[in-house]
């Protein structure tokens, strides 16, 4: 992983809100222009009855 002074994590255990995690990563990023993503990590995780996702980014401003 390259060196980075910025984390943002994006999460979500509801169906809809899954759906619309990409979106909000998007326009993160579109809200922040000055922030260079260097890494990620998507993690998922489940039970009986909620599933997590999850989605980690490294950026360095």
């Amino acid at each position: 992983m390259e060196s980075f002074n910025g984390a943002k994590v994006f999460s979500a255990t509801k169906a809809r809100e899954r759906e619309d995690l990409g979106a909000k990563l998007t326009q993160w990023i579109r809200d922040n222009p000055e922030a260079e993503i260097v890494d990620k990590v998507i993690t998922q995780s489940s039970d009986n009855e909620f599933h997590c996702l999850t989605i980690t980014i490294f950026y360095r401003v």
